[in-house]
């Protein structure tokens, strides 16, 4: 059974552990979008088009939407309104939309644990732990 999926390069470059000798030969390097994108149209009521001007800039400050992730960005919104339209008629989302919603959210490291794996642009570890005076800690 194959692991789990490679780390996009964009995420290991905000994360600060790229690594030149890791780098595969053909990467996809998607743009990123340094403008806060509208909303689309189609999205669903008003509690999608909040979440989308809540989220949208959020992504953008930290350099975690590109053009592909457009799309993505804007289904979570759509479910998160369908999810809140759901709830405020007194009914349950069922436990697919719960479930896609939660991954979606995942995806775009707006959880504490996906949180830890994403970290913004200039901020990370500038010296290896690993390492004393630029030597293995462990070298003799």
């Amino acid at each position: 059974m194959p692991g789990p999926g490679r780390k996009p390069a964009h995420l290991k470059a905000i994360a600060g552990t790229d690594r030149k000798d890791r780098e595969p030969d053909n990467v996809l390097d998607l743009p990123i979008i340094s403008d806060v994108p509208q909303a689309p149209d189609w999205l669903p009521n008003a509690h999608a088009f909040k979440e989308w001007d809540r989220l949208a800039p959020i992504l953008v400050a930290n350099k975690l939407l590109t053009e592909a992730g457009l799309q993505a960005l804007a289904h979570l919104c759509a479910l998160h309104g369908k999810t809140v339209q759901l709830y405020a008629a007194g009914e349950a989302p069922n436990a697919s939309m719960v479930g896609q919603l939660r991954n979606l959210i995942n995806d775009f490291g707006l959880t504490p644990v996906a949180q830890g794996k994403v970290k913004p642009v200039g901020e990370g570890p500038t010296t290896n732990a690993f390492t004393k005076n630029g030597k293995r800690a462990n070298a003799r």
